[in-house]
């Protein structure tokens, strides 16, 4: 078996992974703090988008968030926070980020932006539930 030669050094081929993790559970985990402490107020504005049992939808959005993040910052069960948040992020994405039902050329452009860059984080977290955390991960350190 033949290998392609990578412009990326060694050294960077450990590290990237960690930064990838890093800059995902930069968004998750404050996302996860954030609905803790707005609870009420994310609560009524998942209800007000016609979400049943929107404080139960809201503690598993906490657990997924939060513990997902936190799961993939240390690089611990990351293939499987990645896939749960990758597969989570879909129904939000269409639920709270339906550009398509704006009127206002300016918030359906809005929310398009928002729109895309959630399916750009379920490509990256689709990637890691595929590849792993990376060298520098508690995953990898538990390997045989």
């Amino acid at each position: 078996m033949t290998t392609t030669p990578s412009l990326v050094p060694g050294c960077m081929q450990n590290i990237t992974p960690l930064l990838g993790r890093l800059l995902i559970a930069a968004l998750f985990i404050p996302a996860g703090i954030h609905k803790i402490t707005g609870f009420a107020g994310v609560s009524g504005y998942m209800a007000a988008k016609g979400l049943p049992f929107p404080d139960f939808l809201l503690v598993l959005t906490i657990i997924i968030e939060l513990g997902g993040g936190i799961l993939i910052l240390i690089g611990w069960r990351a293939r499987e926070a990645a896939l749960i948040i990758a597969l989570f992020l879909i129904p939000v994405t269409v639920v709270f980020h339906a550009f398509w039902s704006f009127d206002d050329a300016q918030a359906m452009a809005a929310e398009q932006r928002v729109f895309m860059k959630n399916i750009g984080i379920m490509g990256g977290l689709f990637v890691m539930a595929g590849l792993g955390a990376g060298p520098l991960s508690i995953d990898q350190r538990n390997s045989p």
